[in-house]
């Protein structure tokens, strides 16, 4: 059986309101699983919850009914982030480190030596495309080098698990798409990553399977291919053919039983013609 990486089971969080006698609820009865190895992506609107369940799931806030798990430990637990990396949504660093400095800082929580830091400073800068800017203050840095120098001191201590909130969040395509090969990249490496995010097209490109928040409740949940499957129709691309071609499959369509519902030129996304224009 494959270990699961994280467990949540049947988690509600509701806030009360300061000075009012009401509370909002958060996340109702959330229960769902990521496989070790795997990108899960937390889909949902702003406010759906999707901030708040990654919180309860690092043991950043408790949640008001159920429980979550890493590796089978309870997220209360402080030993259950020792396997974990974390980049929030607005990552804070110190504008006068520079991304060298900013790596060795968080290397020095987690108890690496010296010595093992500088080798791994320089393995993570090329890991994440900043080598160059390794010595640059971050203060001079744009929010997608921000992004990747907080990728990186997520993986610091050579995590398990890499929590990611947002991780594109403000960044230009071209960025983007470094991070979302990262991510890639840590798919291969056998490292799982969990991510929220409400931009559904990136999402598709990198995760294994996605669940989706709507108002603090997961209202669908499963792999991406299965979730984006057209029940009963059968998608058919060639390419150099000529339209007689097109009339006699048609007519092949409609002799067998089917109905052709469109035909038309196959087309790229507005993000991957802007990335081939601009990465020549």
């Amino acid at each position: 059986m494959i270990e699961a990486a994280v467990v949540v089971t049947g988690v509600t969080k509701t806030f009360p309101v300061p000075f009012k006698r009401r509370s909002v609820l958060a996340v109702r009865d959330l229960s769902l699983r990521v496989d070790a190895g795997q990108v899960y992506g937390l889909l949902g609107p702003n406010g759906s919850g999707k901030s708040t369940t990654l919180k309860i799931i690092l043991g950043l806030v408790a949640p008001t009914r159920g429980k979550a798990e890493i590796f089978a430990r309870d997220s209360t637990e402080v030993a259950s982030r020792e396997a974990v990396g974390f980049l929030p949504e607005n990552p804070y660093f110190p504008k006068y480190l520079t991304g060298a400095e900013t790596l060795r800082f968080y290397g020095k929580l987690c108890g690496l030596s010296s010595r093992a830091l500088t080798k791994k400073i320089q393995e993570l800068l090329e890991l994440v495309g900043l080598t160059s800017a390794g010595d640059r203050r971050l203060g001079g840095y744009s929010k997608g080098m921000l992004q990747r120098i907080g990728l990186a001191q997520a993986l610091v201590n050579e995590p398990r698990l890499v929590v990611l909130d947002e991780p594109t969040a403000g960044v230009d395509p071209v960025g983007s798409r470094e991070i979302r090969d990262l991510i890639l990249d840590l798919k291969k490496r056998g490292i799982t990553v969990l991510l929220s995010s409400h931009l559904l097209d990136q999402v598709q490109e990198v995760c294994d399977r996605v669940g989706i928040l709507a108002n603090g409740e997961l209202v669908s949940e499963g792999a991406v291919n299965e979730l984006l499957a057209v029940e009963n129709q059968t998608e058919v691309v060639f390419e150099a053919g000529s339209e007689e071609l097109t009339r006699q499959i048609e007519a092949l369509i409609n002799t067998a039983g089917g109905r052709l519902i469109d035909c038309r030129k196959s087309r790229k996304t507005l993000e991957r013609l802007f990335l081939d224009v601009t990465l020549k």
